[in-house]
């Protein structure tokens, strides 16, 4: 029996007007959002290995109350249940403060294992699940192109430049998966009904013992000073060539120092 908790994360749409906060944060809130790409193929290797075996899975996620959405979408494909925390101190975290509540709520959860997406499509850090894996003083195996489960130990393939490994951690452990694993499912209808009646539980700040100056903006080890929106793209400029297209073309890149 192996129980799994994947960590998900609630990203803004790519194909939305994304925009920044005053304070330099990105709006999560007055812009459409769904559950990182990337994460539904974590709990995809959750499913299928529960689905080999017994245990259960539950979807933990970190973010505003929209994020309960991402949480949803999981559910909806299957997980048994889910846990959102959410508390306005927590706006603003790095992946420093992000890695410690997760790690805090993770210790709250019965759980044999833990599984990441590779990164968060709208940051890509890709580094909290080894953070995770620190505070829990449990291994990390990351970027794994492949996932296995056999008893208390977690086997990935990790396909790097030069070579292909494989590399075993024994659990508990922290994994993450890649976009090269098995295509996450659609949600069915009868999954989507399901989720309808799936527990998800709310914890705050308090509810995990963290203090809420330890995390959000002000407590990041780097900040935004500025931003602006990009300009707009300009009109091209046509080069007419009379016999001397070549050396206009090297004179135009030239001006804009790309020779």
């Amino acid at each position: 029996m192996t129980n799994i908790v994947v960590a998900v994360k609630y990203v803004p749409d790519a194909t939305a007007d994304r925009k920044f906060n005053a304070d330099n944060t990105v709006d999560r809130e007055n812009v459409d959002g769904l559950l990182s790409e990337l994460d539904e193929y974590a709990v995809e290797q959750a499913l299928q290995i529960i689905e080999a075996g017994e245990g259960e899975v539950t979807v933990l996620t970190v973010g505003p109350a929209d994020a309960a959405d991402a949480v949803r979408k999981a559910l909806q494909m299957g997980a048994d249940k889910g846990v959102h925390v959410v508390d306005d101190a927590v706006h603003g975290s790095d992946v420093f403060a992000t890695a410690k509540i997760l790690a805090e709520a993770i210790k709250k959860i019965d759980h044999d294992l833990v599984i990441f997406g590779m990164g968060s499509t709208d940051s890509n850090t890709g580094v909290v699940p080894s953070l995770v894996a620190d505070l829990l003083g449990v291994p990390a195996v990351t970027f794994g192109s492949k996932l296995t489960v056999d008893g208390s130990t977690a086997t990935i393939t990790r396909d790097g430049d030069t070579a292909t490994l494989e590399v075993q951690a024994s659990l508990p452990a922290v994994i993450s998966v890649t976009d090269q694993t098995d295509e996450a499912r659609y949600p069915s209808f009868k999954g989507i009904m399901a989720a309808k009646k799936k527990e998800v539980l709310e914890w705050s700040l308090g509810d995990l013992g963290v203090d809420g100056g330890s995390v959000g903006s002000g407590a990041a080890w780097t900040a935004v000073e500025s931003n602006e929106p990009r300009p707009p793209r300009t009109a091209g400029e046509i080069v007419t060539d009379e016999g001397d297209g070549g050396t206009k073309l090297v004179e135009f890149l030239a001006s804009k120092k790309f020779v």
